[in-house]
């Protein structure tokens, strides 16, 4: 059942990653944790899980995303480097951050931009 579950997940994660930009963490992370418990144990092996199906989603999406002419490349290559570097860092934190102090500080960041794009400019 689970199986089933996590494939629901994928296909709505995809969407929301291709028209939105956002999906693994947005999306599959609170899914999982809510959802896939077990065979997910925590937020933790959620944000991992997320990482590894973000990869192929996130290339298709680029992908079409090029091919309708969305990309703006040199953004993209100035962004890149350090945005892998923070990337390692972040996973690095996981280990430092107990899972339910990560899990509080994701809901807010959550909230937060949230309310950023509701009544922003």
């Amino acid at each position: 059942m689970h199986f089933l579950i996590a494939a629901i997940i994928g296909l709505v994660s995809g969407i929301t990653s291709g028209l939105f930009g956002v999906g693994g963490g947005i999306v599959m992370v609170p899914a999982m944790v809510l959802l896939l418990s077990p065979p997910i144990r925590d937020i933790k092996q959620a944000i991992g899980t997320s990482l590894v199906v973000i990869i192929p989603t996130a290339l298709m999406g680029s992908w079409k995303h090029a091919q309708q002419g969305n990309i703006e490349w040199r953004t993209a290559l100035a962004l890149a480097p350090l945005a892998i570097a923070g990337s390692y860092l972040g996973a690095w934190l996981t280990k430092e951050i107990s899972a339910e102090n990560l899990k509080r500080g994701f809901g807010a960041f959550i909230v937060l931009v949230g309310v950023k794009l509701l009544v922003g400019k």
